[in-house]
C-alpha cells in the first residue's frame, strides 16, 4: 500500500487502509471476497502473489462486488511489481473496468481479452494486454496460480 500511495487519486493518499480479505485468513473463495467488501462507495486494492513469486494487482475506485455488468471509473488501474512498480491506467478506449460474478472476476477488457481475471475458487487467474489499460501481462505467464491474495479497503 505505501508504494502505491502516490498512484492513488489525491483524495485517498492520506486515508488509512485496512485488510478486508486475505486468502491466508479467510480461505480461497470469490464469494467470501465479495462478502468481505467495504461500503459500496469505498475503493479497493487487490494484491496478488502468484506461485512464481510475482506480485501484481488492481485498484478499483468502488468496492469489488458481484455485478451483472461492468462498473467503475477511469480511476481504476492495474499494477505490477515485476521487478519495479509499473502502473497501467485507463486508455479511454472503453469502460470495461470491473465485472464479477460467483465464477469469475475481471478487471479491464476488450476483444475477449482481460487485463486481469480470477476464477471463483481464487486458485487460478490470468492476465492479457487489454484495450481498457493497454497493459503488459502482469505475471510471467498469461495464466497463473494464486499463492496469496489480499483485498484492502478504506478503514
Amino acid at each position: 500500500v505505501p508504494q502505491l500511495g502516490p498512484q492513488l487519486p489525491s483524495r485517498l493518499t492520506q486515508q488509512p487502509w485496512r485488510l478486508l480479505y486475505s486468502t491466508g485468513r479467510d480461505g480461497f473463495s470469490l464469494r467470501t471476497l465479495y462478502r468481505s467488501g467495504a461500503r459500496p462507495d469505498s475503493p479497493a486494492l487487490l494484491f496478488i502473489r502468484d506461485t512464481e513469486a510475482q506480485a501484481f494487482g488492481a485498484f478499483s475506485a468502488s468496492a469489488i462486488r458481484s455485478s451483472s455488468g461492468f462498473y467503475g471509473t477511469g480511476e481504476t488501474f492495474l499494477f505490477s511489481f515485476c521487478p519495479e512498480l509499473k502502473v497501467f491506467r485507463w486508455t479511454g478506449r472503453n469502460d470495461f473496468f470491473v465485472k464479477g460474478d460467483v465464477n469469475l472476476l475481471m478487471v479491464g477488457g476488450g476483444s475477449g481479452r482481460f487485463g486481469l481475471w480470477l476464477d471463483g475458487d481464487l486458485h487460478h487467474g490470468g492476465s492479457q494486454s487489454c484495450e481498457t489499460f493497454d497493459n503488459e501481462i502482469l505475471s510471467r505467464r498469461e495464466e497463473f496460480c494464486i499463492q496469496d491474495l489480499e483485498m484492502w479497503g478504506l478503514a
